[in-house]
């Protein structure tokens, strides 16, 4: 009986990152699902439940009220613990940085003021941002477990440097991550040298690692993300389950596919690329509008297309010349990729939002497999996709390895 329990033990922990995980991302709401998933019996599912409950990361309702017209007891439900552990996200662009505490199931806890200024010192400007999320620990009383960066930059792996900060003043290179981990260790909040220490990516790869766990690439085996950031445009691959970086996290530069030869002359030196041909800066230009310089682009922009797309017919032919130029772009990458969903995120939310059929008929039109094997396009569900990816990042060694991850 002994051994009996020992190896159901064993078999149990062995099981808690991959049950957490199922937990975490919605597809374990009740025991018996779990069950399922992980292939175990119902004891052994028990087991890993009540652990990681009591760990602090789960709640069990041991007694759910059965449905309407149900018979039988219903199954034990699951849900991520709302006063658990949290992670720090910090997200830096353009026009300023964000702050917030992301419990499991990619819940923002709490967010700090965003800051519309970005120093060209990386050191300076994310020693303020960690400063914030130190406030929002100190004021909140929650257990930091780790934290992640999210930057508009290609981030080089393993080295964790900003190779092209372009709308950044920052220098080509820049050691963001050495640098969020030292800022980390000075207030405090995590150990510089600890599993969880500190972690930094591109702004586009780890928003499209949380539309496919907790967004709208839910299910999808295949997802591409393409979408604007404050400045610029960025893509990203998840395939089953991963996100897909390349051999040194450099995959996926879409911005500079040319969808407008001889157009507007871009950063990297080129005409007419995707990252100039349909981000804010480029719907400003072809409505005849300007931006107010005291707020974010990004959001105007999207503002602009949400509230006179309907009612401005220069607004609605300066969208309308987007997505035919976004649909162009996203027609090659399907050529490519052949993704089985796509999730645009930033302006280009607004623009499927505003425009869906236009804008698949021009990928469907411009791939080449035409319309019999048109791929679905979608707005993305969260609105801050690149904090809640941060964090993401922050939890895979707990979802990894619980124990050892909330021992150290």
């Amino acid at each position: 009986m002994t051994q009996t329990r020992t190896t159901r033990l064993e078999r149990g922990r062995s099981a808690l990152g991959p049950a957490l995980e199922l937990v975490h991302t919605g597809q374990a709401p009740t025991r018996a699902v779990l069950t399922a998933e992980l292939g175990v019996t119902r004891a052994t599912a028990g087991a890993v439940a009540a652990e990681l409950e009591a760990l602090g990361l789960i709640t069990v309702d041991a007694h759910p009220t059965a449905p309407v017209g149900s018979q039988g007891r219903p199954s034990h439900r699951l849900d991520v613990n709302p006063s658990g552990p949290v992670v720090l996200a910090a997200q830096v662009h353009s026009d300023g940085y964000r702050a917030a505490l992301v419990g499991l199931g990619g819940r923002i806890v709490a967010t700090a003021p965003g800051c519309g200024t970005v120093d060209a010192d990386p050191a300076q400007v994310l020693s303020e941002v960690v400063a914030a999320g130190a406030e929002l620990l100190r004021s909140t009383g929650r257990r930091c477990v780790g934290a992640g960066l999210a930057v508009p930059s290609a981030v080089a792996e393993p080295e964790g440097t900003a190779l092209n900060p372009l709308h950044l003043a920052w220098q080509a290179g820049a050691p963001v991550r050495d640098t969020f981990r030292a800022c980390l260790a000075d207030a405090r909040i995590l150990s510089a040298d600890g599993p969880a220490g500190g972690f930094a990516a591109n702004d586009i790869n780890v928003a499209a690692l949380a539309e496919h766990r907790h967004g709208a690439g839910r299910g999808a085996r295949h997802l591409l993300v393409v979408g604007t950031g404050h400045h610029g445009v960025g893509g990203a691959l998840v395939l089953d389950g991963r996100l897909h970086t390349g051999s040194s996290g450099l995959a996926l530069e879409v911005g500079h596919l040319t969808v407008h030869p001889g157009g507007r002359l871009c950063h990297c030196g080129s005409r007419g690329c995707l990252d100039v041909e349909t981000d804010p800066a480029a719907l400003f230009a072809a409505a005849g509008r300007s931006p107010a310089p005291d707020a974010s682009a990004l959001t105007q922009a999207g503002d602009l297309v949400r509230d006179e797309y309907t009612t401005d017919p220069a607004v609605r032919e300066a969208a309308a010349l987007l997505i035919d130029r976004l649909g162009l772009g996203l027609a090659g990458l399907v050529n490519i990729l052949n993704p089985d969903r796509i999730v645009l995120t930033g302006l280009h939310r607004a623009l499927v939002e505003a425009d869906g059929e236009r804008l698949r008929g021009v990928v469907a039109d411009e791939s080449l497999w035409g319309r019999s094997g048109s791929v679905p396009v979608v707005p993305s569900a969260l609105d801050h996709n690149a904090l809640v990816g941060a964090a993401e990042l922050a939890w895979q060694p707990v979802l990894d390895d619980p124990l050892s991850a909330l021992a150290a």
